[in-house]
């Protein structure tokens, strides 16, 4: 899939304020966090609180982008929310942010309910409705408050997952060099990362708030995250080598000429079995999970606001984006962007 005349202009992020730390986190044993610190790579997390969801975060992030563009809000007339943690089960979140960014009515709102594959399934989606002139200016809010589904007492996601919402800012440039995708998914393994209660397929009852103990340090509900460690591991570290080398063959790109690749930020181990099958240098692999963790699917925006800004918003660079987990779906980019405009880490209360 190659979309042209849509140029990425700026990208922003922002994060909870409370920050939990996981080497003190209440009700588990010291040595096993020290282990799961080393393992993940996570030494702490942005948590929202239950007065903040995704949402405002993407809005605090929205905001401060297009006033550091200096965009007009009546010439945006396009925004894509993506995320698996919505205000509501409906509306669809899109047409609130729209009102309260106070956007013209002529805006095209829809919502995306995706998780670590988010940013680049958003990006391809709305870059489609771009490259043909019918938007001209647009916004991809992605992010997740997915801390809200792990149970404090499930080691095995509890100190994994943080809180984010990001913006990145698009625009319709005839001529603006084509963004290249690659999009697959699987179904089959749709119980490896899964809220199994609150849809209409199991609906809330009593009995989803009555906790379980799954396995040692595991003890969760069923409106509460459930991961299949090992088949999540096995599907990344093959799916998304496989996602960036289909990409690289099929569009002919160099590798040795991409400047960054932003994974989804799953965790340490998982992310470098990944680089060290791309044969790829550290230095062109930046993570941004020590200070944030896993934030679903506003890793890779994440990652490129508070690891790569210096280099993003000067000159030109070619990079490659690809992000992997709940569905199961993976998605890989390619795009090349020039000076974007990258405000500083937003912090919310």
């Amino acid at each position: 899939m190659e979309i042209r005349n849509v140029a990425i202009k700026g990208v922003a992020a922002c994060v909870p304020a409370t920050v939990e730390e996981n080497a003190a986190i209440p009700n588990h044993d010291a040595a096993n966090l020290q282990k799961l610190i080393k393992t993940t790579g996570v030494e702490r997390r942005h948590i929202a609180g239950n007065n903040i969801c995704t949402s405002d975060l993407c809005l605090q992030a929205a905001e401060k982008l297009i006033a550091d563009l200096g965009w007009d809000k009546n010439e945006i007339d396009g925004l894509i929310f993506a995320t698996q943690s919505p205000d509501y089960i409906l509306p669809a979140t899109s047409a609130i942010l729209q009102h309260r960014l106070g956007l013209s009515e002529n805006c095209l709102t829809l919502d995306l309910s995706i998780g670590c594959s988010g940013y680049v399934y958003g990006m391809s989606t709305l870059a489609s409705y771009m490259q043909g002139g019918m938007v001209k200016k647009a916004l991809l809010l992605v992010g997740d408050t997915i801390s809200k589904m792990c149970s404090p007492t499930d080691q095995s996601t509890y100190p994994l997952f943080g809180d984010c919402g990001t913006c990145t800012a698009l625009e319709y440039v005839d001529g603006a060099e084509s963004i290249k995708f690659h999009l697959a998914s699987d179904g089959s393994g749709y119980k490896a990362i899964i809220v199994n209660d609150g849809g209409y397929r199991n609906p809330f009852s009593e009995l989803s708030l009555m906790p379980a103990q799954v396995d040692t340090g595991i003890n969760r509900n069923n409106l509460q995250l459930a991961l299949d460690g090992m088949d999540v591991f096995s599907f990344g570290i093959s799916k998304a080598p496989e996602s960036v080398n289909q990409l690289l063959s099929k569009f002919d790109i160099d590798k040795e000429k991409v400047d960054y690749f932003f994974f989804h930020q799953a965790n340490l181990m998982m992310n470098e079995r990944i680089r060290k099958k791309l044969q790829l240098t550290e230095d062109k692999v930046p993570y941004s999970l020590k200070n944030f963790g896993n934030t679903s699917s506003a890793t890779i925006p994440l990652t490129m606001v508070t690891q790569a800004a210096g280099n993003l918003q000067n000159g030109t660079n070619n990079i490659i984006a690809c992000g992997f987990g709940v569905g199961l779906s993976w998605a890989t980019m390619y795009c090349q962007t020039r000076n974007l405009t990258i405000p500083a880490l937003i912090t919310y209360e």
